[in-house]
């Protein structure tokens, strides 16, 4: 490929080595487009509704239901799900002033994703001084830049503990529905253990890592070898823990499917024991250097009050685009989007100027990326086929110090399929690229049904008058701050990947503004006496309309398809499902909206007496009831 050097005057910050020339920008794009290309006719179907001969890849591995009589009680509010998003908003709901906070989950015990998602190698992608949520609340500090997922786990349940969320906790119990009692203002609570609680508020927390997704392969449910979804680890069948030691693997021929940060993760692992290992690739990851490392006990010495807060911010804020005097993260991340800023600054005088600088940069970035492959692997063909072509944005960039180098193992062989995915699932094996290949154990780690309404999987909310919300939002979302939702009255939806509100690296830094923002309208509701709040309908349009009029999807229609983009078929997601273009600019609208004080867009029912909102927060008593969803 013809190079040429587009490399002047860009400041370089990035962790991988600097390439001193990059590609021509006229083919690159040509290379970028023909990868593109064949991912889309491949057609590719995914499956979430895991029943019938697929439903033991939700089976859960590592504690069994324990029997217990039905439930038919009160508590102040029910909190769906038990991940770090309900866990924060049980505690910002109980420094509410609020007695008695359920929190209820399908898993044995807190934690969410770090309970499901146990797998060898497993650790966070993002700083754990920030992605750990409540540091200084429970005094804790994580042991390493990038803790384990069994640090991980354990600090969640002590969380739960520091809040005191166990004594009224239910596990291994799924809530089915939830529904509207208008005479009572309470919410129903059904679940599948037969339990009917009441509760004055609901947040659904249930987040989007919970609902295994696997490729729709024909014969998926022909294979008579051992199979399992990476978020439900075998490890009566690998021997081993979370720290590896997959010792039952050793005379085993494993193929692992995927390529996105879990497989990045597992491959090293499985690579070390297996008598052969496969990876099956539809697409490779960008995979840059991971560096962890120990706590160092003089910064945790010399951290002062609203340490994490100032960290979170800081890291949002580079992420986000805007520069800061001082990167407190300084990692992989930071390192790309810190001189993105800049050089944007410097050479973006014009909006395609702009587009231009980002460009240079964002290419500059994926050819370090593919040096480092080339530095890495030692056989020609395999590094070449391990080369990311797409825009860097374009997928969740990978950070691991060990994955591209367990392909110089005799054992490990990349089964490139071009973009096409496997083919076929047989008894005995796969087929890919028209060739058989015979395995013993399948493990699929690709990923989980990332769309809006997977957040109410498995769920039906009927609010007042009967509606159903996911009737409501099946043709584009509809919220204030992408929290709560006309005709569902003291409910709070924690949002998922399309929300209408916003998402950053950071995924904890997001669900804390959210916890912040609940944990501020019930301690209003409770301390003005309201019965129960409503959005109201003027506050929620405008709110859509703000959204749909910040969507800029000309970025994403260059890219390769994955989960970010909707498997490349952008026109199949509502334009109202997207979200809020700038993180801390959202933030920043939430913290406004909680200083201005007037709960503009609610409607308050006071009993008899109701407060008629609008968006701009004026309003007057009246005595009516509150109109119709």
């Amino acid at each position: 490929m013809k190079k040429s050097d587009t490399t002047a005057g860009f400041e370089w910050g990035g962790l991988l080595p600097e390439p001193t020339v990059i590609p021509d920008t006229a083919e690159v794009r040509r290379k970028y487009s023909e990868e593109r290309a064949k991912r889309l006719a491949s057609n590719r179907t995914d499956i979430s509704d895991l029943t019938g001969e697929l439903a033991h890849y939700l089976d859960d591995p590592y504690s069994v239901a324990v029997e217990r009589a039905a439930l038919n009680d009160e508590v102040d509010a029910l909190v769906v799900g038990a991940g770090f998003g309900g866990l924060m908003t049980a505690a910002r709901l109980k420094e509410a002033g609020l007695a008695s906070v359920r929190v209820v989950d399908s898993a044995g015990d807190v934690g969410g994703t770090w309970y499901w998602n146990r797998y060898p190698g497993i650790m966070c992608d993002v700083e754990s001084y920030i992605y750990l949520p409540l540091l200084e609340e429970t005094g804790y500090i994580p042991t390493e830049k990038y803790a384990s997922g069994s640090e991980i786990f354990e600090y969640s349940k002590q969380i739960a503990r520091h809040y005191g969320l166990y004594p009224l906790a239910l596990f291994h119990t799924t809530v089915k529905e939830v529904r509207w009692d208008a005479d009572a203002a309470r919410w129903v609570v059904r679940t599948d253990r037969g339990d009917a609680i009441r509760a004055r508020y609901v947040a659904i927390c249930k987040g989007i890592f919970n609902n295994p997704r696997l490729p729709g392969i024909p014969g998926l449910g022909s294979f008579k070898g051992r199979s399992f979804h990476s978020s439900r680890w075998d490890y009566a069948y690998t021997a081993g823990d979370i720290t590896g030691g997959l010792t039952g693997l050793s005379d085993k021929r494993v193929g692992v499917v995927g390529t996105g940060a879990t497989a990045v993760q597992v491959l090293p692992q499985v690579a070390r024991h297996a008598l052969a290992t496969y990876l099956f690739q539809r697409t490779p990851s960008t995979v840059g250097p991971r560096n962890n490392r120990p706590t160092d006990a003089s910064f945790a010495a010399g951290l002062e009050p609203g340490w994490q807060r100032r960290r979170m911010a800081n890291f949002t804020e580079i992420i986000s685009g805007r520069a800061q005097s001082t990167d407190l993260v300084d990692d992989g991340w930071t390192a790309f989007y810190g001189p993105l800023r800049r050089s944007l600054a410097s050479f973006g005088q014009t909006p395609e100027e702009a587009l231009a600088a980002k460009e240079r940069l964002d290419l500059k970035q994926m050819e370090a990326i593919r040096a480092r492959v080339d530095h890495v692997v030692k056989d020609p063909e395999t590094a070449e086929r391990l080369k990311p072509y797409y825009n860097y944005h374009c997928k969740r960039p990978a950070f691991h110090d060990d994955y591209l180098e367990a392909f110089n193992r005799s054992t490990v062989t990349l089964v490139d399929t071009d973009g096409q995915g496997i083919e076929e699932v047989l008894p005995d094996g796969v087929v890919a690229g028209g060739r058989k290949y015979e395995l013993d154990c399948l493990i699929f780690a690709t990923g989980f049904d990332y769309e809006s309404n997977s957040i109410l999987k498995g769920i039906e909310i009927k609010g007042r008058d009967g509606s159903s919300l996911s009737d409501k939002w099946n043709s584009g979302i509809a919220t204030l701050h992408g929290m709560t939702s006309r005709g569902f009255p003291n409910l709070f939806i924690l949002p998922g990947s399309n929300a209408q509100a916003a998402l950053t690296v950071n995924f904890s830094h997001t669900i804390q503004e959210h916890a912040a923002h609940i944990g501020y309208i019930v301690r209003e509701m409770e301390s003005r006496g309201v019965r129960f709040f409503d959005v109201s309908r003027r506050a929620e349009q405008e709110w859509v309309q703000r959204i749909a009029a910040g969507v800029d999807r000309r970025p994403a229609e260059v890219c390769t398809p994955g989960r970010l983009t909707n498997e490349g078929q952008l026109d199949k997601r509502p334009i109202a499902n997207a979200n809020f273009p700038d993180a801390m600019g959202f933030f920043r609208v939430l913290s406004d909206w909680r200083e201005d004080g007037t709960l503009s867009g609610l409607e308050l029912n006071y009993g008899q007496d109701t407060v008629q909102g609008d968006a701009s927060g004026t309003g007057s008593r009246a005595t009516a009831e509150m109109p119709s969803a």
